[in-house]
């Protein structure tokens, strides 16, 4: 074993211990081809980390793409089961452009996906999963977790336009707290106001201190809900001191919505892992199902080692 371990680059060790992990806990592994059709792409490319797509035509002329996203594969491909549930893993090559070298690259992906009926149950796994990812990686990681239902409840509670929301979300995303708290004058919002909608910068950290800070967001009974549930899916976790609330992490809306998760590592300034719950996506590529899942960026480690 230690032979064959040898030759294996840092990428395919980590990414068989990961593959192990899935199996052990009841995921399916999930093949699939290395391309599909461009127009799932096209309908899709808010989704994409980058626009561009490798294409060729294929020999009954349909327009094919290299695949760069592994989520729209499973989903497309998958049966629509909204009363039940798959659960599968996946380790595959993704072809994109690197942000290094603005050339493309092949790059290793390890991840799971949960589809069908997505419960509280569902999701403490899945994040569960998501922390022991990062720590079968390093022993010094940090996994982030935000809940999207309390930031767009917050927002929408103060009745803001489109377009301010989503410069509030940009700034949040920064964690720009200054940022955040012009765009409140600009709208003549209140220092009140101004401090509720800011505390979704500056609050961070551990769960139990984060939860009694953010009480005083339960400003109608919907937001109520959703930091109930946050409390929950925490409690679920706890014991897990490397896990923090950060509402700076927020995935585009459009797809995404309840929780919303990053990993880091020690030695990799970017995230090297992230998911999230897509029920929009879902909704969008025709299915009733829930969602919910994440990513390991495999490529990362090659950069731990330079450092």
């Amino acid at each position: 074993m230690k032979d064959i371990l040898s030759v294996l680059s840092t990428e395919e060790i980590t990414a068989l211990s990961l593959c192990s992990l899935y199996q052990k806990n009841g995921y399916a592994k999930y093949r699939m081809s290395k391309f599909e059709e461009y127009d799932l792409y096209v309908k899709n490319k808010d989704f994409l980390v980058s626009e561009n797509v490798i294409t060729f035509t294929d020999t009954d002329g349909k327009l094919m793409a290299l695949k760069p996203d592994v989520t729209l594969s499973i989903i497309k491909n998958s049966k629509d089961q909204p009363d039940s549930k798959m659960k599968v893993y996946y380790n595959e090559n993704v072809y994109r452009v690197s942000k290094g070298t603005k050339t493309f690259k092949e790059i290793r992906q390890a991840g799971l996906e949960c589809l069908g009926k997505i419960t509280d149950t569902e999701i403490i796994e899945v994040l569960s999963l998501a922390s022991k990812s990062l720590e079968e990686i390093s022993n010094s990681y940090a996994l982030e977790i935000s809940h999207l239902g309390i930031v767009k409840g917050v927002l929408e509670y103060f009745e803001l336009s489109t377009d301010t929301s989503n410069q509030i979300i940009k700034f949040l995303g920064e964690k720009n707290s200054q940022g955040v708290v012009d765009v409140c004058k600009q709208e003549n919002l209140g220092d009140k106001d101004t401090s509720l909608i800011e505390k979704l910068v500056t609050v961070y950290g551990e769960p139990k201190k984060v939860l009694k800070e953010i009480e005083p967001l339960r400003l109608n009974q919907k937001i109520s809900k959703d930091i109930d549930q946050l409390s929950m899916v925490l409690k679920g976790l706890e014991g897990d001191k490397n896990v923090h609330v950060d509402f700076s992490v927020v995935n585009d809306m459009k797809y995404y919505n309840g929780f919303a998760f990053k990993g880091f590592i020690d030695g990799i300034p970017s995230g090297i892992l992230s998911g999230g719950q897509y029920d929009r996506l879902m909704k969008k590529m025709g299915k009733n199902s829930q969602a919910i899942g994440f990513a390991v960026y495999l490529d990362e480690l090659g950069k731990q080692s330079a450092n």
